[in-house]
C-alpha cells in the first residue's frame, strides 16, 4: 500500500509528523484526521518531483499574472476561495496549490508559493503568513491561529472573508458617495480658473482701446487675473510644497495625532470621523470574538489594526482595565469617546453573553449612520457648490460687462 509523509498539528498546536498508509492521498488524510489531528500537508513518499518544485518555485507558463501589486480584492478572493476549499475537505497545501493557479497578481502568486514552501518545512499556516506582514495583517494571522487551534480554520476564514467583503463594500459606498461632489467641485473650479486666465485677459485687451475708467469690480477682477497668470508656477509650486510638508508632518507621531484631533473636532464632520473609527473597531471585534479569540487578545489585535492613534490609546486603556477585572462598560464610558448607546449595547452584550452579536449590531448601526450622513452631505453639497460657482461666475460676468455698458453709452 502506498505510503505518505504527513505534517500535522494536534488540538494544542503541537506539530506531529509521520508516515501514513492509504490507497490514495484522500484515504491517508481521512486516517490522520480520524486521530483528531489537523492536516497541514500530505506528500507521497517517493514524490521527488513535487519536493523539488517546492524548494525551487518557478512561475508556470500557463499562469498569466496581470500585475505586481496585491489589491484588497485579491486578498478577499484569496480568503473566500481558501475558506471554500477547506470547508469542502481539501487540505491546506492542496487548496493553496489550486488557488495559485488562479491568482492574477504576480506578487500574491509568489506569496502563496512561499506559504506552501514554509508549511512543507514544518511551519503552521499562521506562522507562514506571519512571514509576510505587508500582505497579511495581525487580524489575518491571529484569526488563522485561532482557527488552527480550534480545528475550525474553514469557519474562521469564512468569517474573515465575510468581514473583508463587508468592509470593502462599505468603503466602496463611501468612495462612490464622494466621487460626484469631487467631480463637481473640480469642474467648477476649473471653469473659474479658465475664465480668469483666458477670458478676462481677452476683454482686458479690448478695454485698453477705449478711454474709460474701469469700474472697481472690473479692476479687482483684472488684478486677480494678472496675479494668477503671472504667478501660476509659483502658486502650483506653493500648493505642492504645502501638500508635501503636510504629508511629512502627518507621518510623524505628533503630527498624526494632532491631525486626528483636528478631524474629530470639526463641527458636524467630527462626529462622522468618530463614527468611521467606531465602525471599524466594532467590525473587527465582532469578527474576532465570533471566531473564538479571547476578549483581551481581541482588544490587543484591534489596538494594533484600528489605524487611529487616539482610538488605539483608548483601546489600550480599555484592555488594561479589563485585564484588572473590570467590565468593558467602565473604561468605555470613562473614555468619553464612545456615545452612550454604544456603551449600553456593549454592557448588555456582556451581561447576556452575546458580545460578538452585539458588536455586529453596533457595526450595522454605524455603517447605516455613515451611509445616511454621506447621502445627506451629497444632497446638501451639490446645491451649495452650484450656488457658489454660479455666484462667482456671475460676479466675473458682471465685472466684464460693466465696462461694456460704459462703452455703449459713449458710442450712443
Amino acid at each position: 500500500m502506498p505510503k505518505f509523509y504527513y505534517i500535522s498539528r494536534d488540538t494544542s498546536g503541537k506539530k506531529e509528523t509521520g508516515i501514513e498508509e492509504g490507497v490514495d492521498q484522500e484515504e491517508a488524510v481521512s486516517r490522520i484526521q480520524s486521530r483528531g489531528l489537523i492536516v497541514i500537508s500530505v506528500i507521497p513518499e517517493n514524490n521527488e518531483a513535487f519536493k523539488s518544485s517546492v524548494s525551487k518555485p518557478v512561475i508556470k507558463d500557463k499562469i498569466k499574472q496581470k500585475r505586481n501589486s496585491i489589491s484588497a480584492d485579491d486578498l478577499t478572493l484569496f480568503c473566500r476561495q481558501l475558506a471554500t476549499l477547506l470547508g469542502a475537505g481539501v487540505t491546506i497545501l492542496k487548496s493553496l496549490d489550486i488557488i495559485s493557479k488562479q491568482v492574477v497578481s504576480k506578487k500574491l502568486y509568489l506569496v502563496v508559493l512561499d506559504l506552501q514552501k514554509n508549511m512543507e518545512s514544518g511551519l503552521s499556516f499562521h506562522e507562514a503568513m506571519a512571514k509576510h506582514p505587508k500582505v497579511f495583517t495581525d487580524l489575518w494571522v491571529n484569526l488563522v491561529e485561532s482557527g488552527e487551534a480550534s480545528g475550525n480554520l474553514a469557519v474562521v476564514l469564512s468569517r474573515l472573508a465575510t468581514y473583508l467583503e463587508r468592509d470593502a463594500e462599505f468603503r466602496g459606498k463611501i468612495i462612490s458617495a464622494l466621487i460626484y461632489p469631487g467631480i463637481l467641485l473640480t469642474a467648477g473650479l476649473a471653469a473659474l480658473f479658465l475664465m480668469a486666465v483666458k477670458i478676462v485677459p481677452t476683454f482686458a485687451e479690448i478695454f485698453k482701446g477705449f478711454n474709460i475708467t474701469l469700474p472697481v469690480l472690473t479692476q479687482i477682477l483684472l488684478k486677480v487675473s494678472d496675479f494668477l497668470r503671472f504667478n501660476m508656477i509659483t502658486i502650483i509650486l506653493g500648493i505642492a510644497g504645502i501638500i508635501f510638508a503636510f504629508k511629512k508632518y502627518v507621518k510623524t507621531k505628533t503630527g498624526r495625532r494632532n491631525f486626528e484631533n483636528f478631524k474629530f473636532k470639526i463641527p458636524v464632520f467630527g462626529e462622522f470621523f468618530v463614527a468611521l473609527n467606531v465602525e471599524r473597531f466594532s467590525s473587527e471585534m465582532s469578527t474576532l470574538l465570533e471566531s473564538g479569540v479571547p476578549i483581551l487578545y481581541s482588544l490587543e489585535i484591534s489596538e494594533r489594526s484600528v489605524g487611529n492613534l487616539i482610538m488605539a490609546d483608548i483601546i489600550r486603556k480599555v484592555k488594561e482595565d479589563v485585564r484588572e477585572g473590570k467590565s468593558l462598560r467602565e473604561p468605555l464610558e470613562k473614555s468619553a469617546f464612545f456615545d452612550p448607546m454604544f456603551v449600553q449595547m456593549v454592557s448588555i452584550g456582556e451581561e447576556i453573553g452575546e458580545l460578538p452579536q452585539m458588536f455586529k449590531k453596533i457595526n450595522t448601526f454605524y455603517q447605516d449612520y455613515c451611509e445616511v450622513f454621506l447621502a445627506r452631505f451629497v444632497s446638501m453639497f451639490e446645491p451649495f457648490v452650484l450656488v457658489f460657482i454660479g455666484g462667482v461666475i456671475g460676479i466675473m460676468i458682471t465685472g466684464i460687462f460693466l465696462p461694456i455698458f460704459e462703452i455703449s453709452k459713449i458710442g450712443g
